[in-house]
């Protein structure tokens, strides 16, 4: 199978083929400590500008309890391998399946180290339903595209950061990514596998999307649970019964006919990122690490909601990004009952 048709059924290898311009994608690796003292969110990536006139390489660092920086190098540091089911390099950085190494320096901040990555637990990638964006996967020139890759995967090995030895032998990991032109003009994220089971992970996005010269609010959301993913998402049929936001905090009510996921998040500090618009990284998000999501998942039978599962994730990566109010669903009303 040629690579142009392997990448749409392997979300992780990069998806821009010979694309030179208007184009982005980056890569979203999340690690949190054994202690649950220190996260770190590391974002390689390339950026093509809307005439293809500028473009260049990046590996982004978000630490917790600290500011971001962006790490910029020539577009040709760039290569992938497009026979393997991920591996990226940047410069003397690399970025498998297995694990990434890190060699980052310049006027600002140094990284070194590396972490190996567990197994992954990725979306299911099925035949008309590649990955966590489903048949939507298949629409040419949508905004952007989003790939869930790994849910939860246990780390090893440090990382050293301005002179900081971090390790993160029995920490936990995530791993998604995101390919297009822009980020939406408005969305809220956010992602834990930190509660109080084991095994739990929750991913969550509500986004504007552009669409056939209008608009809808999307939603993907996942949560693992006892090795099953219950899963929230406009092509399955749920629907955002509430979205409400404040100042670093959300709730989301996400419902199809058999459950509803009630989300409540509460971020810290948020840092600022760079994000792209029409390929260029001149945009902003801002993100917290360490905040919390509280999550309720009920079932959805016989005129009640009974609770499933209700946890708190911790350590959550949280963005809320809704000063233009485009994603409200609403009057929010209390979800306890099916309606």
């Amino acid at each position: 199978m040629p690579y142009a048709t392997r990448r749409i059924w392997n979300p992780a290898m990069y998806q821009g083929g010979a694309v030179t311009r208007r184009y982005f994608e980056g890569w979203y690796f999340k690690q949190v400590d054994a202690a649950e003292e220190r996260v770190v969110a590391i974002i390689p990536g390339v950026a093509y500008s809307p005439d293809g006139s500028a473009s260049h390489a990046f590996v982004q660092l978000v630490p917790s309890g600290g500011e971001a920086h962006y790490f910029a190098f020539p577009i040709e540091s760039f290569s992938f391998d497009p026979n393997d089911p991920f591996s990226i390099r940047i410069a003397g950085n690399t970025f498998s399946r297995s694990g990434m190494a890190l060699e980052l320096s310049d006027a600002g901040r140094t990284v070194s180290g590396t972490v190996g990555f567990g197994p992954w637990w990725p979306w299911p990638v099925r035949a008309l339903s590649p990955g966590i964006m489903g048949w939507y996967r298949f629409v040419p020139r949508m905004e952007t595209y989003h790939g869930v890759l790994s849910m939860d995967h246990e780390l090893s090995g440090s990382l050293t950061i301005d002179g900081e030895h971090i390790a993160f032998d029995g920490g936990r990991g995530y791993l998604e990514k995101d390919w297009g032109r822009s980020f939406p003009s408005s969305w809220i994220w956010a992602q834990s596998n930190h509660f109080g089971t084991p095994g739990v992970s929750l991913t969550v996005s509500v986004a504007k999307v552009p669409w056939m010269g209008g608009s809808f609010v999307g939603n993907i959301a996942g949560l693992l649970l006892d090795g099953e993913l219950h899963r929230f998402t406009t092509y399955t049929g749920a629907k955002p019964l509430c979205v409400e936001t404040g100042s670093g905090e959300a709730r989301i009510v996400l419902a199809d006919r058999h459950e509803e996921i009630e989300i409540e998040l509460h971020g810290s500090e948020a840092m600022s990122l760079a994000a792209p618009i029409l390929g260029d990284m001149e945009g902003r998000d801002a993100e917290s690490l360490g905040g919390t999501a509280h999550v309720t998942l009920r079932s959805r039978r016989g005129g009640h909601a009974p609770v499933v599962f209700e946890g708190t994730g911790r350590m959550a990566g949280i963005e809320i990004m809704n000063d233009k109010d485009e994603l409200g669903a609403g009057e929010c009303e209390p979800p306890t009952a099916v309606r």
